[in-house]
């Protein structure tokens, strides 16, 4: 390392020294009046478009072309397991295992789905907390959740706010708030790296506190997956979804990803259940029961 300094030529030698500096070269990026490349900053909001976009898409458009709906089951790359192509790489990204993580829908639609599937409130055990400040659509998932529940946000929800005075949150008091909840609390759903300001939480200390207090540990990792490493699986989340047009790159409207622990593989019809939830040889048998793909372990 060298010594920081506030001019361009420490900037430049940062540069210089980068051993990822050659990955620029496979993005584009948005272009000055003076036709030089922008710095970009926006990369939380939507990632750059790698040069292999055009080449992906027209692969993909040419099956459609040639084959229409047999670019299902043949084609570069046979649509029915667009999935399974997607899942090594994320579950190398998210630190999990390829069984307990895809891609599907949307954040929010996930979030949706998972926090209904996760969330088992009780007439005593039904708080869910969260922080303040969190991304909107979080607040309004979790806010329609409780309600959908039959439990007023004002009485379930716990939002956690920095010190007075302070923009970040203790690690300490979030932990602390964990526990004083105890016994009502049925689910932390906590952002991986604050939106606003960009403070990454300590997602396994986070979940650790929750399992203590027999709660739900739940994420959105949407600005998280791609950048910064991830060890779900070890840390024993319970569930975290996260977008793919970030850090991924993946484009505007690209589809969504999914972390489930393999903890929770269950037996189907407990919760929503498809033809993708079913062993492959079996998925268009309308007589058979769903019986789910092999998950290691269990």
């Amino acid at each position: 390392m060298f010594a920081f300094t506030d001019d361009i030529s420490y900037a430049q030698q940062a540069d210089a020294r980068d051993p990822l500096k050659h990955f620029r070269e496979q993005f584009y990026f948005p272009r000055r009046p003076d036709g030089s490349d922008a710095i970009y900053f926006c990369g939380n909001s939507l990632g750059l478009q790698p040069k292999e976009v055009v080449n992906a898409i027209d692969t993909e458009l040419t099956t459609w072309r040639n084959l229409a709906v047999g670019g299902y089951f043949g084609g570069t790359n046979p649509w029915l397991r667009y999935h399974e192509y997607c899942t090594p790489a994320l579950a190398r990204i998210m630190g999990c295992k390829a069984t307990e993580v895809t891609v599907m829908n949307a954040l929010t639609v996930n979030l949706h789905l998972l926090m209904l599937s996760f969330y088992r409130p009780t007439n005593t055990r039904y708080k869910v907390i969260m922080e303040a400040g969190a991304f909107p659509s979080d607040q309004y998932a979790v806010e329609t959740l409780v309600k959908h529940a039959g439990f007023d946000p004002e009485q379930a929800i716990i939002e956690i706010s920095p010190r007075e005075g302070e923009k970040l949150l203790r690690t300490e008091d979030i932990l602390t708030q964990i526990e004083l909840a105890g016994d009502s609390l049925a689910m932390v759903m906590f952002g991986g790296i604050n939106y606003y300001t960009g403070q990454l939480f300590n997602i396994q200390a986070i979940t650790a506190k929750a399992h203590a207090c027999g709660a739900i540990a739940g994420f959105d990792l949407a600005h998280v997956a791609g950048n910064v490493p991830m060890q779900l699986h070890d840390w024993q989340v319970d569930f975290a979804v996260w977008c793919s047009y970030k850090y991924l790159n993946a484009g505007p409207g690209a589809i969504g990803g999914a972390f489930v622990h393999e903890k929770h593989a269950i037996h189907p019809g407990s919760e929503g259940g498809g033809v993708m939830m079913n062993k492959p040889a079996l998925k268009w048998k309308r007589d058979s029961f769903p019986k789910p793909k092999q998950v290691d372990g269990i």
